[in-house]
């Protein structure tokens, strides 16, 4: 359903209301958020048992049943039982033995490599092969590559050839697929994801430094399970609105993770996204106090399989559990754990009279260290809203651990140092937007 309201037409309506806006002050109230409740949230959620939140030992629904504990503890309403919307998605998974050596030395899963997503299962030793470069400028040598074997070799690309394989004709991707598996060595940063497909072949990235230059013989074990109908979540609650109940804002933020790659390692997401889970928390648990009772009816959405490429967002786009064109602005909460160099907004270049009024309040309040606008971006949850045209920021802190999709994304790691700027500055940009 296509809003009657359209991007442009609501920034519009902004223009009469900023002068009108800083002439008031928007209390947040005696009550804040408390840091030290949201940092033992991330600790939860980030924790060994939820297991990454992912999709191996049901992660992302152990974290999901504390999500929904809490919603209950702090008496949001719900618009389906159990504050649940659940969904299907297929998923390539890890749940078993993942390993690797070279030359009989072990490397370490999630330090010195990781599985690429769509990596399929293989227990294999072979001899070590090298893709020549020749391959790209040389076509005699390409052909000759072309015709020589593969079968039970471990075949390895350095981290550009990898990426110009794409530039070579289809025949190439196919014949690097008959080999026993592929290693791909990365320059400085082992960064995860997910899959919804496999291929046929373990598929491996490790980092450069850990393989030695004269590699000879790879063993590896690697059990990958596609899962083509796992069923997730969202989790969705609200506190009314006392003068328009019928008119939405929404705060956001993806609950789920990368889960485990094997059964020593799993990568514990907090500051992606346990910090905005924590944040947006904390903001429920501000408004579900009778006396932060909002105008409009403010709505909490812990979105699942964000990570698998923001299906729990788009399948709620598709399945609203409120008509869209009542939704009148959605704040995106992703990344909230660090804020030393200030925050980033996205679509603030897009919503220009928005984007002031938050510059305006922060310029009051000096909640950030500063406040940078960015474009359009399929980055976070709120891009499906933005493609259906509601009005919606995503805010990220900037600063600070530079961890992302790895194993080093652990709760010691994150200052907060924005954490309640960003708080308050979602509750007076609420008001004002109650208030236009």
């Amino acid at each position: 359903m296509q809003p009657s309201t359209s991007l442009l037409t609501f920034t519009r309506r902004w223009g009469l209301g900023v002068g009108a806006l800083y002439g008031a002050t928007f209390s947040t109230g005696a009550q804040s958020q408390d840091l030290g409740r949201a940092r033992a949230t991330i600790t939860t959620l980030a924790a060994p048992a939820m297991h990454g939140r992912g999709y191996v030992t049901k992660g992302e629904h152990r974290a999901a049943h504390y999500i929904r504990q809490r919603f209950r503890q702090l008496g949001l309403r719900s618009f389906t039982p159990h504050y649940t919307q659940s969904f299907p998605i297929a998923i390539n998974t890890f749940p078993g033995r993942c390993a690797l050596a070279v030359d009989g030395k072990p490397l370490v899963p999630g330090t010195d490599f990781i599985l690429e997503p769509h990596s399929g299962p293989g227990h294999l030793s072979g001899p070590v092969t090298w893709l020549d470069t020749l391959v790209f400028t040389d076509e005699p040598d390409g052909q000759r590559f072309l015709d020589r074997s593969l079968q039970g070799q471990v075949l390895v690309l350095r981290h550009r050839d990898a990426e110009r394989i794409r530039t070579l004709p289809d025949a190439f991707a196919q014949h690097i697929a008959q080999a026993a598996a592929v290693v791909t060595l990365v320059p400085d940063k082992l960064t995860a994801s997910l899959a919804s497909q496999q291929v046929t072949q373990p598929r491996l990235q490790v980092l450069a430094s850990r393989w030695p230059a004269r590699a000879a013989q790879a063993s590896l074990q690697v059990d990958a399970r596609l899962v083509p109908n796992y069923l997730t979540q969202n989790l969705i609650g609200y506190v009314p609105g006392r003068i328009q109940p019928d008119s939405f804002l929404v705060v956001s933020a993806h609950y789920d993770h990368l889960g485990r790659m094997g059964k020593n390692t799993y990568f514990p997401g907090a500051n992606d996204n346990a910090s905005g889970t924590a944040l947006l928390l904390e903001l429920a648990d501000y408004y579900a106090r009778p006396e932060n009772q909002p105008a409009y009816s403010v709505v909490f959405m812990a979105f699942g399989a964000e990570e698998a490429g923001l299906l729990g967002s788009n399948y709620y786009v598709q399945h609203p559990l409120f008509p869209l064109e009542r939704l009148r602005f959605l704040v995106n909460l992703d990344l909230e754990g660090t804020g030393e160099e200030g925050i980033t907004v996205v679509n603030g270049r897009l919503l220009e009279k928005p984007f002031r009024v938050l510059e305006q309040l922060n310029s009051q309040h000096r909640y950030v260290a500063s406040i940078a606008a960015r474009g359009r971006a399929a980055n976070s949850d709120h891009y499906p809203f933005s493609e259906r045209n509601v009005p919606a920021f995503f805010l990220y802190t900037r600063g600070g651990s530079k961890a992302y999709h790895d194993v080093n994304d652990q709760p010691q790691q994150l200052s907060l140092t924005a954490f309640a700027g960003v708080f308050h500055l979602v509750i007076d940009f609420f008001a004002a937007v109650a208030h236009q």
